[in-house]
């Protein structure tokens, strides 16, 4: 029986380093950046200390989202003006990689992005390392969350790690995949 390979890592190996290697004038194709995971966060704060069911319904929504099950994330020290105590759960993420990390990619530019109202791309800012994150303000441009059932709009902030040494490298990487980049 024959693997499945995800339309994004075919797309990366066919078009994306050959364009990156003619862009860069790499030597190599080894010498090619890529993603190397994405990180899913959402942050809860202060309303999971009034409903302890968000937390729940986050796990439950992020899961839906990326393919893979979320984890809570748990404060890390006391805050009494937020009524937060050491290790109650304020947020949920999850760590794509490999054969979900292209296909959560591929539906977050294909399906989710162009579901975006008003949309004119997204920032090009990246972090000086060649990461980019980018942030989402409401969880229901996800095909996979049920409307009806959504208690809270949340927003969700995705995070692409890469292996790439500059920022212009990283941008490079991003803008073949697709990502509707604002115009510089």
């Amino acid at each position: 029986m024959k693997e499945y390979i995800p339309t994004y890592k075919t797309k990366y190996k066919k078009d994306i380093i050959p364009a990156l290697t003619k862009e860069f004038g790499y030597t190599s194709v080894m010498q090619a950046p890529n993603i190397t995971k994405i990180v899913i966060n959402q942050g809860v704060g202060r309303h999971s200390v009034a409903d302890k069911k968000i937390i729940d319904s986050s796990i439950t929504e992020l899961s839906a989202i990326a393919g893979q099950k979320a984890v809570a994330t748990a404060s890390r020290k006391d805050i009494s003006n937020f009524k937060l105590r050491k290790g109650v759960p304020v947020g949920v993420r999850v760590t794509l990689r490999g054969n979900r990390m292209y296909e959560f990619l591929e539906r977050l530019i294909c399906v989710s992005l162009p579901r975006i109202r008003d949309f004119k791309g997204v920032s090009g800012k990246l972090d000086g390392h060649g990461n980019y994150s980018m942030g989402v303000s409401e969880q229901i441009i996800f095909p996979e969350i049920d409307i009806d059932k959504v208690t809270k709009m949340l927003g969700i902030e995705i995070t692409f790690v890469t292996s790439a040494n500059t920022d212009e490298e990283a941008y490079a990487l991003l803008r073949e995949y697709g990502i509707p980049f604002k115009k510089r």
